[in-house]
């Protein structure tokens, strides 16, 4: 089974280190940079999980995760927020949202992959 994430991040250096070690645990990596487009691809490109930036261009990561959960389509997608505004009101903002996870910038490549991984096993159920 091919295991999908969307990465929705415009910085380029934390795209390929995302990529990077996503990639090499078997991940296929889907990548979309624009904020204002961001559902319309997550919707074309249904993933299992999604990784979500907080500030990018067009739309924030907030916005786009209130839309997300506001459509049956896409309202139990299970979805990791990355943000370098690390204070309690954007982690409480997102989890009003309805984030399954939220991580904050910089993190441990290991953190995020275990993280995804672990979105990905509480969506598909037991291995």
């Amino acid at each position: 089974m091919n295991k999908r994430v969307l990465l929705v991040e415009d910085e380029p250096n934390i795209i390929e280190a995302i990529r990077f070690i996503l990639s090499r645990d078997g991940w296929r990596v889907d990548t979309h940079a624009d904020g204002a487009t961001a559902v319309e691809a997550v919707r074309a490109r249904v993933p299992d999980v999604l990784v979500l930036d907080v500030m990018l261009p067009g739309k924030s990561g907030f916005d786009i995760l209130k839309e997300l959960r506001a459509s049956p389509a896409t309202e139990t997608l299970p979805v990791l927020m990355l943000t370098a505004k690390g204070q309690s009101r954007d982690r409480e903002l997102a989890e009003r949202y309805g984030v399954n996870r939220f991580m904050t910038k910089p993190f441990a490549n290991s953190e995020v992959l275990e993280s995804v991984n672990a979105l990905f096993a509480g969506a598909t159920g037991p291995a």
